[in-house]
C-alpha cells in the first residue's frame, strides 16, 4: 500500500419495533478503521480491546478477504487499526460495522470493482441478515428486503429531526442467543399487527406525523419473546413513555433500548437509567443524532 486508508463506519439500530429484519437506521456513533501495510494483525482501542481476535480470524479480515476471493486475487498483507466506539453485543450493529469496514477496505484497494448493492449482498452472506449492514453502509433510515438473487434497499426520508436516547446496559444479548427465543411461526393476527405498524412507521416518519410513532413502533414478533430474557425492558419502555418520549423500542437483538425525542432528551435518559437501576441493572446513557451519513473514507 502506498498510503494508509481510513474508513469511518456508523453504528446502526435494526427492527425499530415492528420492522423485524427489514428496517434499520444509522446513528452518529462511529468506528474508525485504518488500514496500512502490515503483518495481517489487528490492533484495537475501545470496545473489544480485551477479547476480540487480533489475527486473521477477526471479522474485519474475513470480510476483507471476501472481496479478493470474489475477484480471484490474493489479498495483500495489511494491518488494521480499529478505534471501536460502538458497544459490542448491545444491538448497535458492531458486527455489521466490522463487516462493512472490511468489505469497503478491500473494495477500495481494488479501485472499487463492486457496487454498494454487491457489497450488501456479501455482507448478508457473512452476517446472515442485511438490515444493519445497509444502514451502516448507506446511512439514514433504510428499508431492506431480500428479492431473488438480490437485495433491495429504499431510504425513508425523515421530515422531522429527532434524537435517539440510548440506554446501553452492561449486560450483553448476543444476537444468536436472542434469536433462539423467537417463534418459528406466527399467527395471522400478529403478522397483520406488525405489517400495519411497519407501514404506519414509514408513513409517520416521511410525513412528520410524530404523534403516531408510539403506536407505530409497537411489535409482536420479537420484543415480547425477548422480554422473557431481558426483564427490565418493559420498565425502560414505561420510563421513556412517561417522561415524554415519542417512541421506544429494543435496538436490534438488544440489550440497548432506544427512545426517540425532540425535547427533554436528558430527562428521558435519566428516567430510563433510574428505571434500569431499580430493575437491578447498570448501564450508560448516550444521546445521538440519527446519521444521514453512511460509511465513508476520511
Amino acid at each position: 500500500m502506498e498510503k494508509n486508508l481510513t474508513i469511518k463506519v456508523p453504528a446502526s439500530s435494526a427492527n425499530i419495533g415492528p420492522g423485524f429484519d427489514c428496517l434499520a437506521l444509522a446513528l452518529d456513533i462511529w468506528n474508525t478503521i485504518t488500514v496500512s501495510s502490515g503483518d495481517n494483525t489487528v490492533s484495537i482501542n475501545g470496545y473489544g480491546k480485551e477479547f476480540l481476535p487480533k489475527n486473521q480470524s477477526n471479522l474485519i479480515f474475513k470480510s476483507f478477504h471476501r472481496i479478493f476471493q470474489e475477484t480471484g486475487q490474493s489479498p495483500p498483507s495489511v494491518h488494521f487499526e480499529c478505534e471501536n466506539n460502538i458497544p459490542i453485543g448491545k444491538g448497535l450493529g458492531s458486527s455489521a460495522a466490522s463487516v462493512i469496514g472490511g468489505l469497503i477496505a478491500g473494495n477500495q484497494l481494488l479501485n472499487n470493482p463492486f457496487t454498494n448493492n454487491q457489497i450488501l449482498s456479501f455482507a448478508a452472506d457473512i452476517e446472515g441478515h442485511p438490515e444493519n449492514a445497509a444502514a451502516a453502509l448507506l446511512g439514514g433510515f433504510q428499508i431492506v428486503i431480500k428479492s431473488p438473487n438480490t437485495l433491495l434497499t429504499s431510504e425513508v426520508h425523515l421530515k422531522e429531526s429527532m434524537k435517539a436516547i440510548l440506554f446501553i446496559p452492561e449486560i450483553e444479548m448476543p444476537t444468536a442467543e436472542s434469536r433462539k427465543v423467537l417463534k418459528s411461526t406466527i399467527s395471522r393476527d400478529d403478522a397483520i399487527f406488525n405489517i400495519g405498524r411497519a407501514a404506519l412507521l414509514v408513513n409517520a416518519l416521511s410525513l412528520g406525523d410524530l404523534e403516531l410513532l408510539s403506536t407505530a413502533t409497537e411489535d409482536r414478533l420479537h420484543q415480547p419473546a425477548r422480554q422473557k430474557i431481558f426483564l427490565p425492558m418493559s420498565n425502560l419502555f414505561n420510563a421513556a413513555k412517561n417522561s415524554g418520549a415519542l417512541a421506544y423500542f429494543l435496538s436490534g437483538a438488544g440489550s440497548t433500548v432506544i427512545a426517540f425525542a425532540q425535547e427533554k432528551e436528558f430527562t428521558i435518559g435519566y428516567e430510563m437509567a433510574d428505571a434500569a437501576s431499580k430493575s437491578g441493572i447498570d448501564g450508560e446513557i448516550r444521546i445521538s443524532e440519527l446519521s444521514k451519513q453512511g460509511t465513508y473514507i476520511s
